[in-house]
Formats: structure tokens, sequence, C-alpha cells
């Protein structure tokens, strides 16, 4: 029996998203358990897996289109059930895709006529979805809307061959492919009397290039800067700046790293010695709320990864009690699938802390901005040599700079500054982080 799928809540409280692509085709089995299309929040991909085993009978939104939850994206079938069965009534849906409709022509198979691929023959009577039609609304997916405007067309001039003469994705590539097979005029020639009587000039030729280009905004780019926005208008931010000495700390590093397991970073170890500085000052382990300081009973941890979109902050749980280990692999492993867009929903949320590493691009110092409802990010700079006094003497030692950036309202100063304390003894004492 058909039924339909619709757009899943992949984030509390969201209220749309995109639909990223289907990676079952229209037509084609399912079993239970596998990936029946992507979906894209403001943070992460999704993978919608299939409750059970079926068949896609038709999608209904094109891949890229921003959909609400909770609306139709495809109508699913039984194991075995022919494309032609009667669906549900699938009147909300955003798209309507039969899965018998065929494949989207290639860029550049136009007709004998010159015509968009499936559109109607030019002349067409009114609202028939002819070029140049006026007058009319004219039904567009929006991933056709954003490929016509890249391409300098105007939608209003494309015939559309989608249900009821919606312009689709193949219709923009129609046209684009049909606007550089079109014949240009050729410049004129001179004459030689015109090249006579031309006077001379020394003004070189003029090339004409774009001043600037624009990468239009990504869901996550939209999500950062709201975040960020938010937190600097509404949360008191004041900082903290410290300095330690991080020969020690090299050398712990050193040490584990010749024992044959995970590789430790030290960003690895400035994550355990920020969860220990939080068991010891835990008045620094809390979110702010609307109605309270909420203390939490572990440490988690947020990590900073930078991503082609954008920056992700995936979150480790527990790391008070986690080996060193095991925060490496993690925080390896969360690396990895942050850079490629498989990171789950529930892993980017919660936490009482970002940690943020700019060391290795060299950054000796920074502040970051607070990520609400957290109460506070570290920003760590590069170890570096630097002069330091020893016993009455100046010595060259490596030394590491930090920042603390702290939301005033669920931290008090004294507070950042104890647990700031505590934290710099840690790096210059390392075996205790790893107690």
């Amino acid at each position: 029996m058909a039924r339909v799928l619709r757009m899943p809540e992949v984030a509390a409280g969201a209220i749309q998203a995109i639909l990223r692509g289907w990676a079952v085709a229209a037509g084609a089995p399912f079993g239970k358990g596998e990936v029946i299309a992507t979906v894209e929040t403001d943070k992460a991909v999704v993978e919608v897996e299939a409750e059970e085993a079926g068949v896609l009978l038709r999608t209904l939104v094109e891949e890229g289109a921003t959909v609400e939850v909770g609306a139709p994206i495809a109508v699913l079938g039984t194991p075995g059930e022919p494309p032609g069965t009667p669906v549900p009534d699938v009147a909300d849906a955003p798209n309507v895709t039969p899965a018998a409709e065929a494949p989207p022509a290639p860029v550049g198979a136009l007709p004998a006529d010159g015509s968009a691929a499936g559109g109607p023959p030019p002349g067409g009577p009114p609202g028939s979805g002819q070029a140049g039609r006026t007058g009319e609304r004219v039904f567009t997916s929006p991933l056709a809307r954003r490929l016509a405007k890249e391409a300098g067309l105007r939608v209003e001039d494309i015939p559309g061959s989608g249900p009821n003469g919606r312009v689709v994705r193949r219709d923009v590539e129609a046209a684009v492919a049909a606007s550089a097979k079109a014949p240009r005029t050729p410049a004129p020639t001179n004459t030689p009397a015109d090249i006579e009587t031309r006077a001379p000039t020394n003004t070189p030729a003029r090339t004409e290039t774009p001043a600037y280009t624009e990468i239009p905004h990504t869901p996550m780019r939209r999500a950062i800067a709201a975040r960020l926005t938010e937190s600097k208008r509404t949360a008191p931010h004041f900082y903290l700046r410290g300095t330690a000495g991080a020969d020690a700390l090299l050398a712990t590093r050193a040490q584990l790293n010749q024992g044959g397991g995970p590789r430790v970073s030290v960003n690895d170890l400035i994550v355990k010695a920020a969860a220990h500085a939080h068991v010891r000052v835990p008045a620094m382990n809390v979110t702010w709320t609307d109605t309270a300081v909420r203390a939490h009973a572990q440490v988690d941890i947020a990590v900073a990864v930078a991503t082609p979109g954008g920056l992700l902050t995936p979150v480790l749980r527990a790391v008070e009690r986690a080996p060193v280990s095991l925060v490496a692999t993690t925080l390896r492993e969360y690396g990895e699938r942050a850079r490629t867009g498989r990171l789950r929903q529930d892993e980017l949320e919660g936490g009482t802390l970002t940690v943020t590493n700019l060391g290795m691009h060299g950054t000796e110092e920074f502040a970051a901005i607070v990520n609400p409802p957290q109460a506070a990010i570290l920003a760590v700079g590069a170890a570096r040599q630097a002069p330091v006094v020893q016993d009455g003497a100046v010595v060259a030692a490596t030394v590491l700079t930090v920042t603390l950036s702290v939301d005033h309202r669920p931290v008090d100063g004294v507070v950042a500054a104890e647990w700031l304390r505590v934290f710099l003894s840690l790096l210059e004492n390392p075996l205790a982080i790893l107690a």
C-alpha cells in the first residue's frame, strides 16, 4: 500500500530543511535501514533511512529544494508494487515527479527545432510555458531559479517541462545550452578607407572583468552569522588571557606517541585539561537558560572543526572519564565526518565549553565568541619559543597562550579566573591530565 514520506524534523525546533539528494532512484526498491535521501540542516547533512523495505514510487521534491518539516517529499510503496499504483493525496507537495518520468536530458541535447527539451514549441498559446510569456505566474523549483540566476537568464523566458509547466533543472540546462549554441552577430570589419581616415590612438584595449564575485549564503553560513550575532548582542562577554609553559606538555605528548597506540595531539591534551579544570571548578560547567543557570553532572566539551562550508563544533561526552587515547580517536573521527558532512545532529548539540585552536596556523593568540547557551569558549594559540624568567635568569622556553571568553550571565569573573589558573597549572603538570 502506498504511503507518503514526509520531511523529518532533523533538528529540534527546525521548521525547514534542504533536500540535498535522493539515494534511491524513482521506481527502485530499497531495504529496511537503507538510506533513501539526504537532508541538509544548518549544521550537518542527515541521512533519511527507510523504516521498512519498499519501493520509491514517486519523488515529490527536487534536489536542492527547501522544504518545510512535515511536508511530503516522496511516495513509498510495498516491495514489488508497480509505479502505476494509486497514491495518497499529495496536493500539498511542492513538486510532484512521477516515477515513470523520463530522465533529464543532458546539457546540449535539444530538439531539431532548437526549443528546450520537453518544452512546448515556440509560438504556443498563452500560458503554455513558451519563452517570453508574461502576465502569468511562473512556477519553478528553487534549484532551477538559482541556476537561471547564475546563468543570467530569466525564468520567465524558459519553457517549463515539469508538472503544470513548472520550470525544473533540465529546462534551465537546456536553455543555457541553447544560448551557448545561438549564432553570434559577427563584428563589423574595417574597410581600407576606414583604416586610412581613422585617427591613430594610443588608448590600450579595455577588457571587461567583473569587479567582484558573489558567493550565495549556505544554510550553515547563515546559521553561523545569526548565532554569533545573537551571542555578541545578548551575551555580555569578558575575556581572560593566560600563558603556560609548554615544554612538559610537548614532552608528555612525545612519550604517549611512542607506545604505538592512537596518536595524541596537543589539542587532545588541551581538551582533557579543560575537562579536569571543569571538575575542579564545577561552577564553570554550566549553561544559561531563561529561568535558571543549569549545572551539569558530566563534562561535555565541543571542539571547533573547520570545514569547507564553515565551522562545526561536534561535542565530546563525559570527557573527564575518557582516556586521552579515546579523546584522540573520537576527535579524529569527528573531524573526518565533519569535513564530509556526515555528523549527526545530536553530535552537534550540548556542551558547556568550546575549544578552538588556531595554533597550527601560527596564530599566537586570539579571542573567540561564546556559542550560546554554553558559558565559555577557549581560544588556543601556537606553542612558541619565548624568553622567560626562571630562578632569576632569562632563558628560552616554549610557551602557549590561551584566551578564555566568558558569558558573564552564568559565570562571574572570579570563577573564570580560578578556572584559568587551574587549567594553566594542568598544562604545566601534564601527568595530572592523564590521571
